[in-house]
């Protein structure tokens, strides 16, 4: 079945693969993550499907918001609120997903990637926080799902350099679960989902509301903070700096107003 040119679902026995193929940057906004939430909520209500793949079809895993775009670029009445309502619903979900990740996750991606059970990347691969380095606070719920998963100290290091690493660091760091040649990533996360798949579905999905309890709350309290915090700061100087630093491939002057 497919959801849209752009989202791409298929399935395999018990396993689904989505595929979100906007090229070159799988930049995102409002409609796709609503599309996404809506083929994730799809895969929940199938009792067949019992694991989930999440991967790329273009040269990122997905480079978060295109702030590039003259017209995605927030103003200082910018809202990202609808953004993330439709954000948070990814992390409802009741059955495991793997991201299988060949390219960048950079800011709302790094955001996306941390929203599945596992990863799975290649040393080809780079993560960032880049959020403060464009002059705004972290969203996506990642001032949680970030520390939750690498530690305060490491998180932290990211949000406030907004330095990439490659996937043998994120490996060092626990950000991936497993490190694998660049053309091992996919069929290693379709085969890390078919393991799970074995497993019985009611105990699994019983076992990962365990684990999560509270999780997918606290995730969207954490994310109307951050959401508050990012319409003030997309009002301010800073960002429009780091903005404009970004499309000159510059290194960004703030002067904290």
């Amino acid at each position: 079945m497919t959801t849209a040119d752009d989202i791409q679902v298929s399935q395999t026995g018990h396993v689904a693969h989505v595929v979100l193929t906007r090229p070159p940057h799988n930049y995102v906004d409002e409609d796709v993550m609503r599309r996404l939430a809506d083929a994730l909520e799809a895969l929940d209500a199938d009792a067949a499907c019992r694991a989930i793949v999440l991967s790329s079809g273009a040269s990122a895993f997905c480079a978060g918001a295109d702030f590039g775009a003259p017209r995605q670029t927030p103003t200082s009445d910018a809202d990202p609120s609808s953004f993330y309502v439709q954000a948070m619903r990814l992390f409802r979900g009741r059955k495991p997903i793997v991201a299988a990740i060949e390219g960048a996750a950079v800011g709302a991606g790094l955001g996306l990637a941390l929203v599945a059970d596992f990863r799975v990347a290649c040393a080809e691969a780079r993560f960032s926080a880049n959020f403060n380095r464009l002059g705004f606070h972290p969203g996506f719920g990642l001032s949680l799902t970030l520390p939750r998963l690498i530690g305060e100290q490491q998180a932290s290091l990211m949000f406030y350099t907004g330095r990439r690493i490659d996937g043998a660091k994120a490996e060092a760091l626990g950000l991936i679960d497993v490190l694998v040649d660049k053309a091992q990533v996919l069929p290693t996360a379709l085969a890390l989902a078919e393991e799970i798949a074995t497993s019985a579905p009611l105990a699994v999905e019983s076992t990962r509301a365990t684990l999560r309890r509270g999780l997918a709350d606290a995730i969207v309290q954490a994310n109307r903070h951050e959401c508050a915090i990012q319409r003030t700061e997309f009002a301010t100087e800073d960002f429009r700096e780091g903005v404009a630093a970004m499309a000159a491939r510059r290194a960004p002057v703030f002067h904290g107003r």
